[in-house]
This record gives C-alpha cells, sequence and structure tokens, in this order.
C-alpha cells in the first residue's frame, strides 16, 4: 500500500498531473467552436514580451522540470542500487547511442505519418513545436527543453515507474501497458493521434528497457525525436517565410 501511495503521489506531481491537465484540454478543444481539427497547441511558447524576462521563464521551467526527477531518483536510491535498478551502470556508450538512434527512427517517421493523418482526419490539432519569439538563445532554450523532457520523461515514467510496479507485483507486459498509457494520456493535448503514437512510442520504449536494461537509449531517442521537432519547426517555419 506504501509503495501505491507513493507512485499516486510521484504521478500528481509530475506527469499524472500533466495528464489530467491533458485530458481537460482535449476536452475543451473538442468542445469549441473550432473543433478538434480546427484547434491548435504551441508546445513551446514565449513568456514575456522582454527578452531577458523570457529567457529567464525558460530555463525556469526547464530547472523545475528536473526536481520530480530528483525525487524518482531519490526515492529509487533509498530502496536499493539506483545504478543497477534504473541501468545507469551500464556503459557501452556506442551501442546506447546506436539503439538511441535506431528507437528514434522506428518511433519518428511512422509518428509524422500518424500525425499528419489524423490531421487530415480532424482527430489531432495543429502541433505548434515552437512559438518562441526569434532570439540568440532560442535554439539552446529548445535544445535543453528537449533534454528536459527526455530525461523526466524516461526516469520517471519508465525507470521509477517500472521499480515501482515491479516490487508491487505487476509482470512484464502490464507494466509496460500501464506507462504506455499514461504516457498516452498526458499527450491527449495534441488529439486522438498524439494519444495513439505516444502509446505506441511508450510499448517499444518500455519492450526496449525490459530488453536492454538500460535508460540511456530511451533518453537520447526522446531528445533526438524531440529536438529534431522543435528546432526542425523553427527551420520549416523559415523557410515557409522566405
Amino acid at each position: 500500500m506504501k509503495t501505491r501511495i507513493e507512485v499516486a503521489i510521484v504521478l500528481a506531481l509530475s506527469l499524472g498531473k500533466s495528464a489530467v491537465y491533458s485530458l481537460v484540454a482535449l476536452i475543451a478543444a473538442i468542445t469549441s467552436v473550432k473543433g478538434l481539427g480546427g484547434s491548435s497547441v504551441a508546445i513551446n511558447s514565449s513568456a514575456s514580451e522582454r527578452e531577458w524576462l523570457d529567457l529567464t521563464y525558460q530555463l525556469l521551467a526547464v530547472f523545475f522540470s528536473f526536481a520530480p526527477v530528483a525525487l524518482a531518483l531519490y526515492l529509487v536510491a533509498r530502496d536499493g542500487s539506483i545504478r543497477t535498478l534504473m541501468g545507469l551502470g551500464k556503459a557501452e556508450n556506442g551501442r546506447n547511442i546506436a539503439i538511441g538512434f535506431l528507437l528514434a527512427a522506428v518511433i519518428g517517421i511512422p509518428g509524422l505519418g500518424l500525425y499528419l493523418a489524423s490531421r487530415a482526419m480532424g482527430l489531432s490539432v495543429e502541433v505548434v513545436a515552437n512559438n518562441l519569439d526569434e532570439h540568440w538563445w532560442t535554439i539552446p532554450v529548445l535544445l535543453l527543453a528537449a533534454v528536459s523532457a527526455a530525461v523526466l520523461e524516461e526516469f520517471v515514467i519508465v525507470g521509477y515507474l517500472f521499480d515501482r510496479l515491479g516490487r508491487i507485483g505487476y509482470g512484464k507486459w502490464s507494466t509496460i501497458l500501464i506507462s504506455a498509457t499514461i504516457r498516452g494520456s498526458y499527450h491527449l493535448y495534441q488529439g486522438f493521434g498524439g494519444f495513439v503514437g505516444n502509446l505506441a512510442m511508450g510499448i517499444v520504449f518500455g519492450w526496449a528497457y525490459k530488453r536492454y536494461g538500460r535508460l540511456k537509449p530511451l533518453v537520447i531517442a526522446h531528445f533526438i525525436l524531440d529536438a529534431v521537432s522543435f528546432v526542425g519547426y523553427s527551420f520549416a517555419k523559415a523557410l515557409l517565410n522566405l
């Protein structure tokens, strides 16, 4: 019972909270005048018209996104060897990078197709990956945002959650499906396509974690996906404006 309560608290402070807000955002989009297909959402947006203040807000958001990760690491380390439980002690950096790129390709290419298809069917909102004003720090901040998202999601929703669900008694595929469903649910703000795509990503990532026993490839793959999305959107927007 204590472990279940602990998991509920950690999720309520992090991605579980995001899932609730995401569900509300989905309902708001569906019931709006524009409907789901006519709605849009920005992932990275400016927080102030003043450049230094905007940068401050962006960096603070990145910094505090690591707080749930620190909590999860602390709780796992308190109960055992964190390097073993979360696969942090395994070297083979070349192999980790290779697996990361492979996972990014397996998820990214079909994911783009799913997004375009769901947009065409009106099942997803328009996702604006970057709505930041153009400054000298825009791309570095977008890359930091990609790092923070990758670390937060993979450490909490895979590393921490897999360990806790295993302690509770869930099996391999039950754990993978629970984790994947939560991952999909906090992307519901993107529409049903976002949910399905991230559900599939969660299943693939969960299988890879069980197969290789390490988080590094997942973090690398997630970073690649978000970095390409965030920064690539900026370049695409610039080209279209030429």
